[in-house]
């Protein structure tokens, strides 16, 4: 694991567990901005990125959104196969609601995060 992956893997972990504990409100847009957030953050580290999108695919799966269950199967594969080469678009939030290859602006305080972690 590289120090970047170890670094990233708390700030990860915690937004995790705030979609966990907006889901466990009944808030589960709450939720799910909270696991965008987590994608965000540890898209750089194959580890992590591919443990959102698990976890991204648990909340498809509770909430029964089809459409999310099928582009979060496919979004694991891609998070397998590319992230060790660095073909993430920074910022995609990792949604069926964005192109996977589309990059978007980090907001500042997870470019903070991030920026931090690489130093």
């Amino acid at each position: 694991m590289t120090s970047f992956a170890r670094r990233i893997r708390l700030p990860v972990s915690n937004e995790l567990d705030a979609a966990r504990f907006h889901e466990a409100l009944g808030a589960p847009i709450n939720a799910f901005r909270h696991l965008e957030r987590a994608h965000v953050l540890g898209q750089a580290s194959t580890r992590e990125h591919v443990r959102v999108h698990v976890a991204m695919l648990a909340w498809a799966l509770r909430q029964r959104r089809a459409g999310e269950v099928l582009s979060q199967l496919w979004r694991i594969v891609a998070a397998v196969l590319l992230t060790p080469w660095g073909a993430v678009p920074p910022g995609n939030t990792g949604g069926s609601d964005v192109p996977s290859w589309k990059p978007l602006p980090i907001p500042a305080d997870l470019q903070r995060v991030i920026d931090a972690t690489r130093a």
